[in-house]
């Protein structure tokens, strides 16, 4: 199989166990995270915008952060590409649009004064970082900000990891991870903070917590 098509199956697997093994049971088996570090940013994502503020919450899963923006008043829109993890989102938000769409399709044109992506990056292949990226820089209003987070693996285990897949004849590169239930990619922070910069984003602040590394952003 070459690599786009085996990079194609790991998304429709992705989409099928998200929508038939977690989303049923999501917020009440999985999905109950209390990172602090991740509000704490959050916190200070929110701070930089206006109010109210028309706000996107990509790879919104369940849309555990959700009520953050509700109570701050300001207008959410949650897009994911699972419909099993938006139809948990609307049962407990009925009044928040949302979209059936992944990143990588994401076509909004300055929409948003805000965005967040948080835990859903490390999922992205390598390819589809820049094109992402671009897509959110477009979605953006002019000085809109954006906050994501990218997973942090231990080294000696992503590279067991490559040597694994490499034996097993798959088409991957360093840094793919394909021994767990669903396909990761963790690149370099400095590799990150590159494709940022390409995108034409500013690094406002950055940070690490919870096993996580973030980055706040500001549209240039």
């Amino acid at each position: 199989m070459n690599r786009s098509d085996w990079l194609i199956e790991r998304r429709h697997e992705a989409e099928e166990r998200y929508d038939t093994l977690w989303a049923p049971q999501y917020g009440e088996k999985w999905g109950t995270y209390s990172n602090a570090s991740h509000f704490q940013f959050l916190q200070r994502f929110l701070r930089l915008l206006p109010k109210p503020s028309r706000m996107l919450d990509a790879a919104c899963g369940a849309g555990r952060y959700i009520p953050v923006f509700l109570e701050k008043g300001h207008t959410v829109v949650g897009i994911d590409q699972s419909q099993g993890m938006l139809a948990r989102l609307q049962e407990k938000f009925p009044a928040v649009q949302t979209e059936k769409v992944g990143l990588q399709e994401l076509s909004y044109l300055e929409a948003f004064d805000g965005i967040i992506c948080m835990d859903a990056m490390e999922h992205v292949s390598p390819e589809d970082w820049a094109p992402i990226l671009g897509n959110f820089q477009r979605a953006l209003k002019l000085q809109g900000y954006f906050y994501f987070t990218v997973e942090i693996a231990d080294a000696t285990e992503i590279e067991e990891a490559f040597k694994l897949a490499q034996a097993m004849n798959l088409p991957v590169v360093y840094g793919e991870w394909v021994n767990d239930d669903v396909y990761h990619y963790y690149p370099s922070m400095q590799q990150v903070r590159e494709w940022t910069r390409q995108a034409k984003f500013d690094l406002i602040e950055e940070g690490e917590g919870d096993g996580y590394h973030h980055f706040i952003t500001r549209k240039t």
